[in-house]
């Protein structure tokens, strides 16, 4: 999959890929590059389709079989609140193919 019907300047495309990458919202990068927000924001989400087109297709080569998933939080501090919106704590998501070895992803709030 690759992005199609795009009027803007290869030179432009170019750019706000450099952008997206570089983690700048769609908005700024417009007014960086001068040109209109909602160009920006269509381009941008053209990006965020190809990625999940090619995330989707490793997907189904890595997961074909029975898939564990599980999450946990750590740490936080014990006064306050408590839960998911405690603060301090540390979002922990582990996957397990079966027969395979356990993969864990790390995510920080």
């Amino acid at each position: 999959m690759k992005i199609s019907h795009c009027r803007l300047l290869k030179k432009t495309q170019s750019r706000l890929l450099e952008y997206f990458v570089l983690e700048v919202t769609a908005r700024s990068a417009a007014d960086i590059l001068g040109i209109q927000p909602n160009s920006a924001a269509l381009l941008y989400r053209k990006i965020r389709e190809v990625i999940v087109y090619h995330l989707e297709q490793e997907s189904h080569e890595i997961f074909d079989g029975v898939v564990e998933l599980d999450e946990s939080y750590f740490g936080g501090i014990r006064k306050g609140k408590r839960g998911r919106g405690a603060s301090g704590k540390v979002a922990v998501f582990g996957i397990l193919k079966k027969h395979k070895r356990c993969q864990s992803l790390h995510l920080a709030k």
